[in-house]
């Protein structure tokens, strides 16, 4: 891709993501996801109700009357996009594919995390760290992020979670939110996944395209295998096979669900063929809900 139309799919994702996360999703994020902790503000009197241990006994001392500490919520976050580029995100069948859905939230999420001043840093991950992009603040590094997530060409096809939640857990030190965008088809990552979600706030977005959970009837049809280059001949006539087929994904996706439930981390599916608003707008509401 040219320099020239790079940058006007960057111009595109930036004008179509940026007024989505103005007008959908900052009152959301900012509520669904909480800052570190607790900064000092200042002192007042102290009133009625008011809990004993935010006395300040130094300063009620010199008043010969009790002050309270007042606290503000600091809301200052880091948040980690871990994007999975490896070979079965170029698949897609109806309206895109899983790379192009992911660019978008990606930007969505960097957005509405820059207009909560907070840092946004990205991990592309195959079967290997492809590449690390270390959290700042502002437009143009945002706008840098977007343009590595159109143009981006990993050096692997595979996928490997594990290594990636390993490597995350790692290299950022302090607590944040991470975004892992991916469709999870990958060995087994269920014991990194508790260890990152234990240190960090984990949230696991999967994108899935509907005929990686059932094949149309297309007669025998050649079916790659977009991370191994194998191709295998399919007779998507025969009702057994489609069945089959389905239920082996089925089978997957409520496994998963088990390990995300069991790592306690919050997760959201979203398709290839609907928009990924309303899923991120549920997602947000039921972690304000929680609180």
């Amino acid at each position: 891709m040219d320099t020239k139309e790079l940058l006007k799919k960057v111009r595109k994702i930036e004008i179509k993501t940026r007024g989505l996360s103005n007008h959908l999703f900052s009152g959301e994020y900012h509520s669904a996801f909480k800052g570190r902790g607790m900064a000092f503000s200042e002192v007042r009197e102290y009133q009625v109700g008011d809990e004993i241990r935010t006395i300040d006994w130094n300063v009620t001392a010199r008043f010969n009357h009790p002050y309270v500490k007042v606290f503000d919520e600091e809301r200052e976050l880091t948040v980690m996009l871990l994007m999975d580029v490896s070979g079965s995100e170029n698949f897609g069948t109806i309206k895109q594919q899983k790379q192009d859905l992911a660019t978008e939230i990606c930007a969505v999420l960097a957005f509405s995390a820059i207009q909560n001043n907070d840092k946004v840093g990205v991990i592309f991950f195959s079967d290997k760290i492809e590449k690390f992009i270390p959290p700042k603040k502002g437009r143009s590094h945002i706008l840098m992020i977007i343009r590595e997530l159109i143009d981006f060409k990993p050096e692997n096809k595979g996928t490997d979670l594990g290594e990636a939640l390993r490597y995350f857990t790692s290299v950022i030190k302090k607590k944040c939110t991470a975004f892992v965008i991916s469709d999870f088809m990958s060995p087994v990552f269920e014991t990194q996944l508790k260890m990152a979600n234990k240190k960090h706030d984990v949230i696991a977005l999967r994108l899935y395209d509907k005929h990686d959970e059932e094949f149309p009837d297309l007669g025998l049809i050649p079916v790659k295998d977009e991370e191994t280059g194998e191709v295998v001949w399919v007779n998507t006539g025969d009702k057994k096979v489609r069945d089959a087929f389905r239920a082996t994904a089925l089978r997957r996706n409520g496994m998963l669900k088990e390990v995300f439930s069991r790592a306690g981390v919050d997760a959201a599916d979203i398709g290839t063929h609907e928009s990924y608003v309303k899923p991120l707008m549920t997602l947000f509401k039921k972690r304000e809900s929680r609180k």
